[in-house]
């Protein structure tokens, strides 16, 4: 076999296959718990720090969806990838600041990191100045479940003309490049997740009143899905639990 940057070892592909059933399975019995259809929830494979290889076997595995949070990584592996014929939805999920926002949208199907007014409109901007963009950028509000305003996340209690939820969530929904797709969060530090999902779900509530259109909550990691299911996620993100032990960040 021709070794390309892409490739995959077979025993790899062989841990990868593993790691998703285990995963899906995981998802299946949270669904089943919860009295949910197993349709209705999403896995995105967050692949930081992983190879290229690693996306290009777990798409040819089914998985239709992967997280990147750094765009310098990001952008180079979707180039990579895209140059082995796969396309899967990628989704950009890390802190994003205004000057990465004209990469980012060459890429990204989808931002899950929009907190601030100032960052939709930048979004915005660069999107409608992308001309092979062939339809809006979906884009998720993070929204902070603790309301720390020195942390990432709009605020959901906040009428903070840049950083409250409500005006946020105004600014993508008006804006013309972007589409409103729903919230992303992030349990907080020292929370457990029962006590945080359950304050999500109590914000998402309130979002989709205003927002009904706005169904995707993007919730869970490996150590905590089973519980953002419970409330509700549509999407839950998950890296170690699927590819194994991350590779240390450089």
């Amino acid at each position: 076999m021709t070794e390309t940057p892409a490739t995959v070892r077979p025993d790899r592909r062989a841990e990868l296959a593993a790691g998703l059933a285990r995963v899906r399975v995981r998802i299946a019995d949270a669904c089943a718990a919860a009295g949910r259809d197993r349709a209705e929830v999403t896995l995105i494979a967050v692949t930081k720090t992983y190879p290229a290889g690693d996306v290009v076997a777990l798409a040819a595995l089914g998985v239709a969806d992967v997280g990147e949070n750094r765009d310098q990584e990001a952008a180079a592996k979707a180039a990579e990838v895209a140059a082995a014929g796969v396309r899967p939805r990628w989704h950009f999920i890390g802190q994003l600041q205004r000057n990465k926002c004209r990469s980012v949208v060459r890429y990204a199907d989808v931002v899950q990191s929009v907190d601030s007014v100032r960052l939709a409109g930048a979004l915005d901007a660069a999107a409608a100045a992308t001309p092979d963009r062939e339809r809006p950028l979906d884009v998720l509000v993070q929204v902070s479940i603790d309301g720390d305003p020195a942390r990432g996340g709009a605020l959901p209690d906040s009428v903070d003309p840049d950083r409250g939820l409500g005006p946020v969530a105004e600014a993508v929904a008006g804006a013309g490049a972007l589409r409103l797709g729903g919230l992303m969060a992030v349990a907080p530090l020292g929370w457990e997740p029962e006590r945080a999902f359950a304050r999500l779900a109590e914000v998402a509530e309130w979002f989709r009143r205003r927002h009904p259109a706005a169904t995707m909550l993007s919730a869970g990691m490996s150590g905590d899905l089973e519980t953002a299911i419970g409330y509700g996620a549509t999407h839950v993100r998950v890296g170690s639990a699927l590819l194994g032990m991350r590779p240390t960040l450089r």
